[in-house]
């Protein structure tokens, strides 16, 4: 059994930074993905998530409580910059911009994950 995904009882990077992304993601251009009714122009290259260009800020796919119960409501359809933000880094540690915002909100720290070695 994997363990659970830490994301599911944060979601504070969703109201911590501004998700600007190249506009071609959005889905209103051939190949794009992103619900665009979601989003809104910053400049004719790039756009936001809405909700999260404005303090105070949570994007507006976020839902649930944050620091409770958190899912993303496009999860399939997220940005690039959603995509790429690691929770973890390939050696298995944490990221510790995740562990300073939890710590904002009183969640721990994320642990380690341990990797198997295959025999």
């Amino acid at each position: 059994m994997s363990d659970p995904n830490p994301c599911l009882d944060c979601g504070i990077c969703c109201t911590h930074f501004r998700i600007s992304f190249y506009w071609a993601e959005a889905d209103d251009a051939p190949g794009g993905f992103v619900p665009s009714a979601m989003t809104e122009k910053l400049t004719h290259h790039l756009r936001c998530m809405k909700g999260s260009n404005d303090v105070p800020r949570r994007c507006s796919a976020l839902a649930g409580e944050v620091g409770k119960a958190v899912s993303c409501t496009i999860y399939e359809n997220r940005p690039t910059p959603c995509r790429e933000f690691p929770v973890y880094f390939e050696d298995g540690t944490p990221n510790p911009k995740c562990d300073e915002l939890r710590a904002k909100i009183g969640l721990p720290a994320l642990v380690p994950l341990e990797f198997s070695e295959a025999a």
